[in-house]
């Protein structure tokens, strides 16, 4: 990592934390074998057969952490109410959900990233809290944060837990804490796991008085509200609202042109932007906007103890609302709250209908990743398989529950086939491409931002109304 601006060698700088650089340094050691020019610095926009081998080898060999992680989670599935037969049908579920999901595979093995073994540590994470091991589960976390800071979304949920389930050792018959039981020796433990993980990754960067420089790419405030393509999210629909009232205003002459921004935000540039009509949005305004958002799941998870699965659906919300208001989110970040939520799809009927809307809609937002003639066949038959297993597997686990779509909900996921269709091959075809070239993106954002909002509000009801364990609703 350069000591100063000037010195960069590369237009893409390297945003994620010390862990990751550890990372692909030992890669290097490894990759010198295959092609010793990809590790050129100088060697920019390089590619060749045996750098694209090695690539794809590197990622499918760290995948098996992932692959681990699933097989942990499996044993997590709660199998005391039912026989082993009926206890195994879930687990497998769950294993094609997680080992063939859709949005990763496109995102590691075609788009390319490292996003699987990430995700392996995660759900690894997730499943010692299940089981108990709670200084495993909190030290893995920590690795997981400088390994990619995006994680950052999810800390809430896991420093509440935390402290309410293993600080505090005891609760009261109607599930409140008791407050003599607050245990100093494992907050100090926690606390002491923290600080060495990060001690290790940070360290040498404070000696070097260089953490403003690694702060500055981690959290880069200048890149703007929205990334090139919106992610499906609030600021989606707000942009779009921004636009529509804009266009109404030079219509009917209630706006001067000139004094209109000329930056656009579909203009596909990485940049800051000024709204139209509507008030433009700072990042201090999107940091209260998340954290309002997550408070109400950090409270339930607090006053309305449900276990480790009280903590899991905590964890999604936290992804969800960061997702849903954070500050230039990718829209790749919606496979952490899609990935976790496989987890609780398998448990309950509600829950696997949130699931279906939120994989859906959340896989169909990835396509733009995508955008290769050859590609085109490929992403559409692997969402349509991975799609239909999901609705069909988890239809026949639930086939003695309500259907898992209302009518609503079913037009909706339907809608996406004729905006794919419309995006793909009949605007292409149109005068509009040319100058409206901004459209099929657009239609996506929105459309997708529609399900994601509604999945988000609907696993919200259904937190704030779920009673805490050992009381039912009443019928």
């Amino acid at each position: 990592m350069p000591s100063h601006p000037h010195l960069a060698t590369s237009e893409w700088t390297l945003d994620y934390p010390p862990f990751f650089a550890w990372f692909e340094y030992v890669l290097s050691h490894v990759a010198k074998y295959f092609d010793p020019e990809m590790l050129n610095v100088h060697n920019l926009n390089y590619s060749s057969s045996r750098t694209l081998l090695f690539q794809r080898f590197s990622v499918i060999f760290t995948d098996v952490l992932f692959v681990y992680a699933v097989h942990e989670c499996c044993k997590c599935i709660d199998g005391k109410k039912a026989g082993k037969e009926l206890t195994e049908k879930p687990k497998f579920i769950l294993s094609v959900l997680l080992l063939w999901n859709f949005g990763l595979l496109i995102v590691d093995h075609i788009h390319f990233q490292y996003n699987g073994f990430l995700f392996g540590l995660m759900l690894l994470s997730i499943a010692r809290l299940f089981q108990k091991r709670h200084m495993e589960g909190a030290f893995l976390f920590a690795v997981l944060l400088h390994f990619k800071h995006i994680y950052l979304y999810v800390a809430p949920a896991y420093g509440v837990y935390l402290l309410r389930s293993y600080c505090f050792t005891a609760n009261k018959p109607d599930g409140s804490i008791r407050w003599n039981s607050f245990n100093f020796i494992r907050v100090i433990s926690l606390g002491l796991v923290v600080f060495l993980v990060s001690a290790l990754s940070l360290g040498p960067f404070l000696a070097l008085n260089q953490l403003p420089q690694v702060f500055s790419r981690l959290f880069p405030f200048k890149r703007g509200l929205c990334h090139a393509y919106w992610a499906p999210n609030f600021w989606a629909l707000y942009n779009a609202l921004d636009k529509v009232l804009s266009v109404i205003g030079l219509k009917w002459k209630l706006l001067d042109p000139g004094k209109i921004p000329k930056a656009s935000m579909t203009s596909g540039l990485v940049q800051q932007f000024q709204h139209t009509v509507l008030p433009s949005v700072t990042p201090l305004a999107t940091l209260i906007c998340t954290l309002i958002a997550i408070l109400p799941s950090i409270f339930c998870l607090w006053f309305k103890p449900q276990g480790a699965r009280g903590f899991l659906r905590c964890l999604i919300l936290c992804a969800l609302s960061s997702f849903m208001f954070g500050w230039h989110v990718h829209e790749k970040a919606i496979l952490l709250a899609i990935l976790p939520m496989s987890l609780l799809s398998v448990g309950k009927a509600g829950d696997a209908s949130i699931f279906l809307i939120l994989t859906t809609t959340g896989h169909y937002s990835l396509f733009p990743l995508l955008f290769t003639a050859p590609e085109l066949p490929i992403k559409i038959l692997l969402m349509l398989l991975f799609t239909i297993y999901s609705i069909s597997s988890l239809k026949t686990l639930f086939r003695k529950e309500k259907p898992l779509f209302n009518w609503m909900e079913t037009f909706y996921l339907l809608g996406l086939g004729p905006l794919e269709v419309c995006c793909e091959f009949v605007f292409p075809f149109t005068s509009w491409k040319l100058k409206y070239p901004f459209i099929p993106l657009l239609l996506t954002s929105v459309y997708c931002a529609v399900g994601i909002t509604y999945a988000w509000f609907k696993l919200y009801v259904s937190v704030l109304t779920d009673p805490p364990v050992g009381k039912t609703k009443k019928q």
